[in-house]
């Protein structure tokens, strides 16, 4: 399973997500895209993109880690589609 990630929204407010995800999880593939096309969710929250077509939305790195933790773990099916 993939992990896409917005370079705009790490620099910004994911980083801390993206590098405890990388080092937790790494028999996922975790990459930095230029954009994932939600630019409007992207400006207001920590996002991230699972799958071909899941985004993970959340106000905080902390609730993001969170729900992409909870996803890997099996514990929610399908990430909710925006």
């Amino acid at each position: 399973m993939k992990i896409k990630y917005c370079c705009k929204n790490i620099k910004n407010v994911s980083k801390s997500v993206y590098k405890t995800m990388k080092d937790e999880f790494p028999e996922f593939e975790h990459k930095k895209k230029d954009c994932l096309g939600c630019c409007k969710l992207c400006s207001k929250q920590c996002v991230a993109k699972v799958g071909k077509s899941g985004i993970i939305c959340a106000e905080s790195p902390d609730q993001l880690y969170l729900q992409l933790k909870q996803l890997l773990h099996g514990s929610v099916e399908e990430p909710l589609s925006v």
